[in-house]
């Protein structure tokens, strides 16, 4: 028979939100943070609507989210969040560990970033290192840190455009040297589909209606080259 350890007075834990819209994944995670270890979990969340509304009652230490909610990007949640709650810490645990995504994360402010599928102890380890006010991030994604923030250092507009992905900054760029969507696909060999996508989220988080304006933006932060043709309509 082995013997259960005490649970740790309510004042000494550490308090989760946990933020996913996978039943299962919700009930395998409450499951691994136990009160024993110096976890309380204090409220769970499928959407970022109940998250933030959450977050805002229970006061969290750390907010464990997905980037995949069925309302809006984790992304937005973690700026939101950090908007209303200077105090509260975001551990992003996602199934995406692509670069776009992580630096987005970071950007926001979210405080560590982990790929799902780490083992229980590295999970558990990352809530306490970040309601302590440090930082974690996987390993696969440690070792490319580096080259993200030469990527954020290097990249022209980052400080006027911040919420836009490295891709979606190269693709305000092309824009503004004035390559079509086609051509810009061509250029980065992706389809154009994906292009008019990213350009979509571009227009919603520069806040505007068009091509047009969006040239305007960006040639006025740096962007495009240097006589490039003027901005016509879509």
């Amino acid at each position: 028979m082995t013997e259960e350890r005490p649970a740790r007075p309510d004042s000494d834990a550490v308090t989760v939100l946990l933020v996913d819209d996978h039943p299962m994944f919700l009930d395998g995670l409450r499951g691994a943070l136990l009160p024993q270890d110096g976890f309380r979990v204090v409220g769970e969340a499928s959407s970022a609507e109940d998250a933030i509304a959450l977050s805002v009652q229970m006061s969290p230490h750390v907010v464990v989210l997905d980037l995949g909610l069925p309302d809006a990007s984790g992304i937005e949640v973690t700026r939101r969040l950090l908007s209303d709650r200077q105090d509260v810490r975001v551990l992003v645990l996602s199934m995406s560990e692509d670069d776009d995504n992580v630096l987005a994360a970071m950007r926001a402010g979210a405080s560590g970033y982990l790929v799902k599928g780490a083992d229980r102890e590295e999970i558990l380890a990352a809530i306490r290192t970040v309601a302590g006010g440090g930082a974690v991030f996987g390993p696969r994604i440690a070792e490319r840190l580096p080259s993200f923030f030469g990527a954020l250092a290097a990249a022209p507009g980052r400080s006027v455009f911040p919420d836009l992905t490295p891709r979606e900054l190269e693709i305000l760029d092309l824009v503004a040297s004035g390559l079509d969507y086609r051509q810009i696909a061509r250029r980065l060999t992706i389809s154009d589909k994906t292009v008019r996508n990213h350009v979509t989220n571009i227009f919603t988080k520069l806040q505007v209606n068009d091509r047009a304006q969006a040239i305007v933006r960006a040639r006025n932060a740096g962007l495009g080259a240097e006589g490039a043709p003027p901005p016509g309509h879509d």
